[in-house]
């Protein structure tokens, strides 16, 4: 199964003629879909559009796989590839098959065909559309011996994709047909895990990336921000300030969570404010000294004096929800600094920990009453941060008792 979620796209023959296809491929790669899922034939004109995993719908050897089921021999040598048509980057089985219903299934499954090409390796998917209860139990034996399993519903209000979700488990790559972005969405929330992939049968390019969209933010962490007490604030003299110039343009709400503690990371706004003295830098957080951590994508974190561009960095807003963004360069000068020192109350008892920030009153934090620049910092004021009582090692999160001051 993946470790991330992702959208395929559906642009078989079913679709239409190859320009409607290469339509809808193309809004595909613009939106950033992971997989598009095609005929066998189709494969090397996907390849010159772009960049992206290709599935194909094997057809040419379903024939001789039946006949070697039908005959009890689930043993032989694996088909040949035609040797005209580029390879794909998995092969899927099920359509105009048993998968689709357009072939029967014997109900012990021994005999099976679908099942056949892939335990004999020439085909690495299986498509099953949910006629019925008996096409539920063939999606699971597909999943059993599939790396990836697509199942489409008829109607998922009657057959629910929970039911499948819990039987299958995490053997599979399950991947759930849908039309609509909200589908998706639906999909990716449905019990506690939600839905390896979807399979997106849209047109619209809108669709497409609200999709993708979509897709992002099932996989994106929420945060349980906290509340800490200044109980001191105090200048310092000059480091080494660094400036991280994103990729992305942040939001009003959004920023960085930067600290010279890992276990407290405060939350400094980007400088999407307007300002008498500098205009708006709305890619930008002035993140401070480098020595501070900033926190990434999957709860690690980095040196500021490690950053460069190109690299992932994590974006949060002030209810915790989190998006990554790409580096686009950090800007390292030597700049005066604060040196804030912050109390945090907890079911452990009381936690001290503390940051550096630029003395400029354009570097904004965020407090119990709205954005605030650290230039008007007082003591008693509560700033957010995000809290975690583990230490770090090389970014990593670890059970280890270390002691920083």
């Amino acid at each position: 199964m993946t470790t991330e979620r992702e959208v395929w796209l559906k642009a078989d023959g079913s679709v239409g003629d190859w320009e409607a296809r290469k339509r809808r491929i193309t809004a595909g790669l613009e939106a950033g879909v992971d997989w598009v899922l095609v005929d066998d034939t189709d494969v090397a004109k996907v390849r010159e559009l772009g960049a992206v995993n290709i599935a194909a719908f094997r057809t040419a050897g379903d024939v001789d796989v039946i006949t070697d089921a039908e005959s009890g021999d689930d043993e032989g040598d694996e088909i040949e590839s035609d040797g005209g048509h580029a390879e794909p980057d998995a092969y899927v089985v099920g359509k105009d098959g048993e998968g689709d219903g357009t072939i029967d299934f014997p109900t012990d499954f021994s005999g099976s065909a679908d099942l056949s090409t892939i335990r004999r390796g020439n085909a690495s998917g299986g498509y099953v559309r949910i006629l019925g209860k008996e096409y539920e139990k063939l999606a699971e034996e597909v999943a059993s011996v599939a790396d990836y399993t697509i199942v489409v519903g008829e109607d998922w209000t009657i057959i629910p994709l929970e039911n499948l979700i819990a039987r299958i488990g995490g053997d599979t790559t399950l991947i759930a047909g849908v039309e609509t972005a909200e589908d998706a969405r639906t999909a990716f929330e449905t019990l506690e895990h939600g839905s390896d992939a979807v399979l997106l049968d849209s047109d619209d390019p809108g669709e497409i990336r609200d999709t993708v969209d979509a897709r992002d933010a099932a996989d994106r962490e929420k945060l349980d921000m906290g509340w800490a007490e200044v109980t001191a604030i105090e200048q310092t003299g000059s480091a080494d300030r660094v400036c991280i110039d994103t990729g992305s343009l942040l939001d009003h709400d959004e920023g960085m969570l930067i600290g010279s503690m890992a276990r407290g990371l405060v939350f400094v706004h980007a400088e999407t404010a307007e300002s008498p003295y500098v205009a708006s830098r709305p890619f930008r957080v002035n993140a401070g000294a480098v020595h501070a951590y900033v926190r990434t994508p999957g709860g690690g974190t980095k040196y500021l004096s490690e950053l460069k561009s190109g690299d992932e960095v994590q974006v949060v807003d002030t209810d915790g929800n989190t998006r990554e963004v790409i580096v686009g360069r950090a800007k390292i000068e030597k700049r005066p600094m604060f040196r804030i020192e912050l109390a945090i109350e907890d079911d452990e008892g009381e936690d001290r920990v503390e940051t550096l920030l630029q003395n400029a009153e354009t570097i904004k934090v965020h407090t119990r009453e709205g954005r605030k620049a650290v230039t008007e910092l007082e003591p008693g004021d509560e700033l957010l941060l995000y809290h975690e009582d583990k230490a770090r090692h090389f970014g990593e999160a670890i059970e280890e008792s270390i002691i920083e001051k």
